[in-house]
């Protein structure tokens, strides 16, 4: 009885601070709108970036440069009044590069910290596999404890913090490979690809005459995180539900050694618990913006793919079979069945 009420007087002070949800999915679309105003195209992109906010999710983006990827998120981050920060990932970059300095002030001859990107609501972490594993190692504790090591002390970051990574799919010279812990931290892997013909013309006729759009505020970051929870509490998912136990086997299905060895030769590593959590709270999120009143499997199968797309790890044999790992999603989505 005790947690009913509470629940009641979560969502009257959700509600005060964020309003209803039809209103609530109304804002969400008016992101949208805002983005379109200065972004052409890339739904995906935006649509992702929005259920990661949503979701306390990271993202990595995957394309090739001067597709946008920049601009899209120093916009939202405006039609959200959040603070932004972007970091050139360089090989010659220092963890300090992203935490912060311990410094002396000769003037109060005391040390005082030089607090660094990193304490933003959105961090945009450029050509992120340029980078060594020392500043790999910092981000990763900022990523998964929302919290860096300057000196010998621990400082929080903000509530709201949000790592959005790019890197080119084709360029390997002067790029290290991402540790595996830190691939998994990222809750999705968006795909951003070229314009079609009608949105490329569109683009350039909006360059040329170089118009700087105004931008409402939509959401606060205070409101992003209410948001949070209101949604939790719209969209609740019991841990015995049918679609917690079908998101479940479709992620173990994704490691090699089950689904009846189908993948056994294609597969190296599968995805992590991790993933399952991802994928259920980005099913919700995705399902809140659709407007429905609970998470169908259709809503699993669109996030699946940002979802587990970089966490299914394939073999050589995959790779010179010209296999990625959107076709061993499909697979996966194509052979395991909804109810047990």
């Amino acid at each position: 009885m005790q947690t009913h009420y509470y629940r009641g007087y979560l969502m009257k002070q959700l509600t005060k601070t964020i309003g209803d949800r039809r209103s609530v999915t109304e804002r969400v679309e008016t992101i949208k709108k805002e983005v379109g105003r200065v972004i052409v195209g890339q739904e995906e992109m935006v649509d992702g970036i929005i259920i990661a906010l949503l979701s306390d999710g990271h993202i990595l983006l995957e394309g090739y440069p001067g597709l946008g990827k920049t601009i899209t998120v120093k916009t939202v981050a405006r039609i959200l009044s959040a603070k932004f920060q972007r970091v050139q990932f360089t090989p010659d970059l220092i963890p300090g590069d992203i935490t912060g300095f311990e410094m002396w002030d000769p003037e109060t001859r005391k040390s005082r910290i030089q607090k660094g990107p990193a304490f933003t609501n959105l961090l945009l972490a450029d050509e992120i596999n340029r980078a060594p594993a020392k500043v790999q190692s910092a981000l990763l504790e900022a990523m998964q404890e929302k919290q860096v090591t300057i000196g010998r002390k621990s400082y929080p970051l903000e509530k709201l913090f949000l790592v959005l990574a790019t890197q080119n799919p084709i360029e390997i010279s002067g790029t290290y490979l991402l540790p595996e812990a830190e691939i998994d931290r990222f809750m999705f892997k968006l795909k951003v690809g070229y314009p079609s013909y009608t949105e490329e013309r569109e683009i350039t006729e909006r360059q040329i005459r170089d118009e700087d759009a105004a931008l409402d505020v939509v959401l606060s970051p205070k409101e992003i995180l209410a948001l949070r929870h209101a949604i939790a509490e719209w969209l609740p998912l019991s841990e015995t539900s049918a679609i917690i136990k079908y998101i479940t086997r479709l992620v173990r299905a994704t490691r090699p050694e089950e689904g009846n060895g189908r993948l056994k030769d294609l597969v190296m590593y599968g995805a992590s618990p991790r993933a399952s959590i991802a994928l259920a709270k980005a099913s919700r999120v995705y399902a809140f913006i659709q407007g429905d009143d609970t998470v169908l499997p259709e809503h699993v199968h669109k996030m699946a793919y940002p979802v587990l797309r970089h966490r299914v790890i394939l073999t050589h044999e995959a790779e010179t079979q010209g296999i990625d790992s959107d076709n061993i999603i499909e697979n996966i989505l194509r052979h395991t069945p909804i109810l047990e």
